[in-house]
């Protein structure tokens, strides 16, 4: 209600937004991309909770849309009667701008006709794009393109699209923020809560451009372990999950990335589960290159040593481990498990 204040008494001028809602059935997740020509434009316009569905606001946003929305969802209405709901209720139904994906996929938007041009929006299973202010139809209808055509991951979808729209054109005021969420049930870190992708660029230049290298970091760091958890306590998903880690590692080590810690966080986390040891081992001797003096990416050396079973070469590493951290007792227990497991050999 707080942005609605603002505009209201000092006549802020609505700012264009173009956004995407969707559902990846897959794997039971909802996400929202958004961009504009606001600051923190993702402080806004997406609202997502699992398993009930996702919203976007915008336009003159009415930000009790969105958890309004979702509370009429998780009712068990559908996305077009929770439209309708909120819209027959509001003052300016004109000025506003929505668009929703259910917990079934169904997808429902509104433009209201006062919407500064040109704006509009369009619909299909489990997605709908919408957007105001922008140079023309081509950045709707090329998002939705993009999105039904790209395979993998919902962000990455959603991401695509998002970089399509602007390609096309975006706010034809310009750029200023960005944003995607995705979420689903215990898809956030060690599974505490549900964000499996949350990143946004308040002010930039270039917002979807910085949002894609953030992303790119994210999916390597912390997605990839995610799967890697839900492919554990989900065994009806595990071979997607499974997949989709697997593709983030062959994607890594394909690429021109210069940042020890993806190379290191994808080597720990596959060599714990005893997963392509060859490629495994190759992440982990990246990163020791990258970050050569780093006692933490020497121990993850050695546990893919230890994982092809080569325990020479995982006690010399984590013997120099130990040689920067004397006193680190996690390198300890390393050092006699790679020990005894080379005296029973």
């Amino acid at each position: 209600m707080f942005v609605v204040f603002l505009l209201l008494i000092y006549n802020i001028p609505s700012y264009g937004t173009f956004s995407i809602v969707a559902m990846d059935s897959e794997t039971d997740a909802w996400g929202v991309a958004v961009a504009s020509r606001v600051p923190d434009v993702g402080y806004i316009v997406p609202w997502i909770e699992p398993g009930v569905g996702a919203v976007a606001t915008q336009a003159y946003a009415n930000p009790y849309f969105g958890p309004r929305i979702l509370e009429i969802l998780s009712q068990g209405k559908s996305a077009h009667e929770a439209l309708n709901i909120v819209i027959q209720a509001d003052t300016i139904p004109e000025q506003r701008q929505v668009g929703i994906v259910d917990k079934n996929g169904q997808a429902a938007a509104y433009t209201g006709k006062n919407n500064l041009v040109w704006a509009g929006h369009k619909t299909a299973s489990s997605v709908t794009v919408q957007g105001n202010i922008l140079t023309g139809p081509e950045v709707i209808d090329s998002m939705l393109a993009v999105f039904q055509r790209t395979d993998g991951p919902l962000a990455e979808r959603l991401l695509a699209a998002l970089e399509k729209g602007e390609n096309a054109g975006g706010d034809k005021r310009g750029k200023q923020s960005a944003a995607l969420y995705v979420v689903r049930k215990r898809g956030g870190y060690q599974g505490v809560d549900d964000r499996l992708v949350d990143l946004k660029v308040m002010d930039s230049p270039e917002p979807v451009k910085e949002l894609r290298r953030l992303y790119t970091m994210w999916q390597y760091i912390f997605l990839a372990p995610a799967y890697l958890r839900l492919a554990d306590e989900e065994k009806d998903k595990a071979d997607i999950f499974l997949k989709r880690t697997h593709t983030l590692l062959l994607m890594a080590l394909g690429s021109d990335l210069s940042d020890p810690e993806v190379y290191n966080s994808l080597a720990w986390e596959f060599a714990l589960r005893r997963m392509y040891p060859e490629q495994t081992l190759e992440a982990a001797k990246r990163a020791h290159e990258l970050a050569p003096d780093e006692p933490h990416i020497m121990d993850t050396l050695a546990e893919a040593y230890y994982m092809i079973g080569d325990y020479d070469k995982a006690i010399y590493w984590e013997k120099e481990a130990l040689k920067r951290t004397p006193g680190e007792e996690f390198y300890k227990k390393q050092l006699k498990k790679f020990e005894e497991a080379s005296k029973n050999k």
